[in-house]
């Protein structure tokens, strides 16, 4: 039984604010994994980022999610969390993953603080590169995709809700 929601995608797709409203439309609880790790850190993820690495960070997603039991939980995912397959597994174990997908255009023009908003690049790749990378790895872990880029969090919500009780 899939008793949890894990939404997966890439940096402004909606996952944070999407988990909430569908969390609360569904009676379950919600958690943001960002969140735990700032919360066992002390310090924002941008801050991890630039103190530790990127390497460092992924390495305590994985440990932070696969350390983490989920039951009746929606759960929004970091981006980078599709870098482990450990992680993937764990969270995939009693979940649906839902895939939020926007196009590259989309993305850039929603996170206008790429500066501070915590996303890992790896061995200085570009966003572009981290985007084509990651997109293969959302769609190869997705149980459901759920188109984003014109979609408003309300009209979202309702698409994911309908695709799961297919």
């Amino acid at each position: 039984m899939n008793n949890n929601i894990v939404l997966i995608g890439m940096p402004g797709c909606g996952k944070s604010t999407c988990g909430v409203l569908l969390a609360k439309a569904l009676l379950m609880d919600f958690t943001d994994t960002d969140l735990i790790i700032q919360k066992v850190e002390g310090e924002p993820l941008q801050e991890i980022i630039n103190k530790k690495g990127g390497g460092y960070f992924t390495s305590l997603e994985e440990k932070t999610v696969c350390n983490t039991e989920f039951i009746n939980t929606v759960i929004a995912t970091g981006g980078s969390v599709v870098y482990s397959k450990k992680a993937m597994e764990h969270l995939g174990e009693n979940s649906t993953v839902v895939y939020l997908k926007i196009s590259y255009d989309t993305m850039v023009e929603r996170i206008s603080n790429i500066k501070t908003r915590g996303i890992v690049l790896q061995n200085g790749e570009t966003l572009r590169e981290m985007f084509n990378k990651r997109e293969n790895l959302y769609e190869k872990f997705a149980d459901i995709i759920i188109d984003c880029d014109f979609s408003d969090i309300e009209k979202t919500v309702l698409e994911i809700i309908n695709a799961i009780k297919k």
